[in-house]
Order: structure tokens, then sequence, then C-alpha cells
């Protein structure tokens, strides 16, 4: 099975777990929680986050 990282905290995913959003440009993004892909949606980036920083 392969794993996963997040596309915004980069943590490891399980298989079967998380969300994967798929954009009409082709682009695909994983996301471990609904707090990541909140963030990424308000166009968040991760080095200004603290949390996500933590985990990196």
């Amino acid at each position: 099975m392969e794993e996963r990282k997040c596309t915004f905290c980069n943590r490891n995913m399980t298989p079967g777990t998380g969300k994967i959003y798929a954009k009409k440009d082709g682009t695909v993004y994983y996301f471990c929680s609904s707090k990541c892909e909140k963030n990424v949606k308000l166009g968040r980036v991760t080095r200004r986050t603290e949390w996500a920083r933590k985990v990196r």
C-alpha cells in the first residue's frame, strides 16, 4: 500500500484515511484532517502557520 503525505502539514497518512481533492487543472491535494483542508482553502502558507511547522 502507498503511504501519502498531507499537502499542507506533510504528515504521513495511513491508507484509507484523509481526503483527496482534485482541481480542474489536474492538481491533486491530499489532506490528513479538515483543519489542513480549511487552511489551504483560506490561502494560508505552511511556513507561516506555527502548528504546521512543528509537524514538519
